[in-house]
């Protein structure tokens, strides 16, 4: 018989000394991954959710063979050419990764295996590619692999005329390589003990890592290094980014052992990003521009700026690719993302499908020499599709991803409008079957991030369409602290306006449900990392309000974090969140953080997941905040906490475990819902 006894951790005193005034933290022990006390109660979480799920392992299953069933295994990628090659992936029915080839025409890009990861991830329970860039000759492939989750990669260089691997093994990289034009040299960055990209090297291909040079050391811990090759292939870019600030460098690709050049200095507040296109550079600026415009510069003098693209308010640019002959914006306007593609001459032309809530991003274009742009567009109801338009007006649909058994025009999807208490107006699109009664009785699943000013755009998703087809309404909410209106966007949702990611968030749900896309005590949240956060935040609020929470890797024990310079990504962090040991900050990141509100009341049905390695929301933040929910919460709802034991932040890493892992989330939202 089942033992549905939920796991107690045992309470240790220890004070923490805020400038709020002493806090006693009886869970604080749990952050030692050394202690075994500690793995016995990650044991004991999971041995508790693995029983909880055991009743309902037929439905686990039937939604596992459903999504399953609606993907096309065994498929491939389409073709992107790349000087004399065309390089494609494949998947395979039963194999769990996959497959990289080229070949010598569009028709034959499959002709010859470049790296095949389901051979790389044998003896591993989790495997994740980093780097998979090729040389300017197309004979060298440097590719890093992560085989428990904690983004510490070991970088190897294969040889492709023959296929296999030279002896140059470079250790504990982190994401971000450049080569150099003639393939001799290969650069790279590094993470430091809290796990930032802090160094950029530059290794020589055939020479040991021990000789590998240092070219670029960022001290100020605020920062991260970023290194690329241009798209021309004639420079190497080195960024250096806080969330306030950045600084580029270039090295000519020819030239690799020159030393970086500083290309507009750094300045307190000023953002900016460098591409070459071809006699000048294009820089993307939030220099007197809140929204950010484009700039160029003359190749000898790199900062002396002359405005391109005009800043538009509420108009945020967010990237800028150059190519031979044009460039291609890629923005967010009126919370919905866009490309814009612009000429030499000024001349544009904007690529644009559908009128519902979509996706639009830009797909493989590696070539240099190009009269035409492939892009990706997808919706809540329209499967990622990849077309490629002509500048002269022609456009190819080049693969519209299948999926299997399924009649799209089933489902309908629309924005709506929820009003916050300030009278802001937060945009919330929606999907379900049109066999669905939109009359208040229906089940709803409301995601949501907001932060970073990251936007979400509306994705479809064959999983999805499990919850649809039983009768749910999955909506996507898009709170302040994202960047789907723009910069002022962001800020409104960042360091002292944080509560209005929360509020906007609590405000969407009440929408859905007064609009009648919900039923009342049937609406679940869903959010991952600092979207764990923002459920996190709203259930504390609001617990009432919620039937369900799906809180996956939540950053959740926000001033114990913040408060340790030592942990992985504090320090760059506080121009997010705010530094806590000093007020005000101290007590406002306190009045939202979900671990230091827990209080003895009844929650919903919480499923809370982590990763032991997880580098960037250490799995003592969901830990110890179920343990506080144990102990406090006075309800009777289920409380699971699953804890990746070998792996990291993305859980786990082969698809067919990833698709088992979203049906037995997908079951809890059902069963609890």
């Amino acid at each position: 018989m089942v033992d549905l006894t939920p796991p107690s951790a045992p309470r240790r005193h220890h004070v923490w000394h805020r400038p709020t005034g002493d806090v006693l933290d009886e869970w604080s022990w749990l952050a030692d991954r050394n202690d075994p006390e500690t793995l016995e109660y990650l044991a004991a979480e999971n041995r508790y959710t693995t029983d909880w799920f055991e009743p309902h392992a037929e439905l686990v299953e039937t939604i596992f063979q459903e999504i399953k069933g609606r993907v096309q295994e065994t498929d491939q990628s389409v073709p992107s050419r790349k000087g004399e090659w065309w390089y494609v992936s494949r998947t395979f029915e039963g194999k769990n990764y996959p497959v990289h080839c080229r070949g010598r025409s569009f028709e034959s890009a499959t002709e010859f295996v470049l790296l095949d990861q389901n051979e790389l991830a044998e003896g591993h329970d989790f495997l994740e590619l980093g780097a998979f860039d090729i040389s300017p000759s197309g004979t060298l492939l440097a590719y890093s692999v992560d085989t428990d989750g904690s983004e510490d990669y070991e970088m190897r260089i294969r040889d492709l005329t023959t296929g296999s691997d030279i002896a140059d093994v470079i250790t504990s990289t982190y994401y971000g390589t450049a080569w150099s034009n003639d393939g001799t040299h290969l650069f790279y960055t590094r993470p430091d003990e809290q796990m930032r990209p802090f160094q950029v090297w530059r290794h020589e291909i055939g020479t040991d890592e021990s000789s590998d040079v240092l070219v670029l050391q960022e001290d100020d811990q605020r920062f991260n290094l970023e290194v690329d090759l241009s798209r021309d292939e004639q420079w190497v870019i080195i960024s250096s980014d806080s969330r306030l600030t950045s600084e580029v460098w270039l090295i000519p690709a020819a030239r690799p052992t020159s030393a970086p050049a500083s290309v507009g200095g750094r300045r307190d507040g000023i953002e900016y990003r460098v591409e070459p296109w071809g006699d000048r550079f294009t820089i993307l600026t939030n220099h007197e521009a809140e929204d950010f415009r484009v700039m160029t510069a003359p190749l000898d003098s790199p900062n002396e700026w002359t405005e391109f693209v005009a800043h538009q308010a509420g108009q945020r640019i967010t990237q800028v690719e150059t190519f031979a002959g044009h460039l291609v914006l890629h923005e967010w306007v009126l919370a919905q993302p866009r490309l814009r593609i612009l000429f030499r001459d000024g001349s544009e032309m904007i690529p644009l499908l559908g009128t519902e809530p979509c996706d639009v991003e830009f797909d493989s274009n590696p070539e240099w020499e190009t009269t035409s742009i492939r892009f990706n567009h997808q919706s809540l109801t329209s499967p990622a599709a990849i077309y490629e338009d002509d500048f002269d007006g022609g456009r190819r649909l080049l693969k519209q991803v299948e999926v299997l058994g399924v009649d799209v025009e089933q489902y309908e999807s629309r924005r709506l409008w929820a009003p916050a208490p300030d009278g802001t107006m937060v945009p919330v699109d929606v999907v379900f079957n049109k066999n669905t009664p939109i009359d208040g009785t229906a089940p709803c699943c409301l995601y949501g991030y907001g932060s970073y000013e990251a936007s979400m755009p509306p994705w479809f998703s064959v999983a999805r369409l499990s919850l649809l087809d039983r009768g749910w309404v999955f909506a996507v909410g898009h709170p302040r602290g994202g960047g789907e209106f723009g910069r002022g966007w962001y800020l409104g949702g960042k360091l002292l306006n944080k509560r209005n990611t929360f509020i906007d968030f609590i405000a969407s749900g009440e929408h859905l449900i007064s609009e009648g896309f919900c039923a009342p005590g049937r609406l679940a949240i869903r959010g991952g990392s600092a979207g764990g956060l923002l459920v996190g935040a709203a259930m504390t609020m609001r617990p009432k309000l919620f039937a369900s929470v799906i809180a996956e890797v939540p950053f959740v024990d926000v001033v114990t974090t913040m408060s340790d310079p030592d942990m992985p990504l504090t320090i760059n962090e506080w121009e997010e969140w705010g530094d806590p040991r000093s007020e005000p900050y101290a007590s406002y990141i306190a009045s939202y953080s979900p671990y230091d509100n827990v209080v003895a009341t009844g929650y919903p049905a919480m499923y809370v997941t982590s990763g032991l390695n997880d580098p960037r929301v250490g799995f003592q933040e969901p830990t110890r905040w179920t343990a506080k929910l144990r102990a406090l919460g006075t309800g009777d709802k289920p409380l699971l906490l699953k804890t990746e034991m070998g792996a990291g932040h993305g859980g786990p890493s082969g698809r067919y475990e990833a698709w088992r892992d979203e049906a037995r989330t997908l079951a809890f939202l059902i069963a609890t819902c």
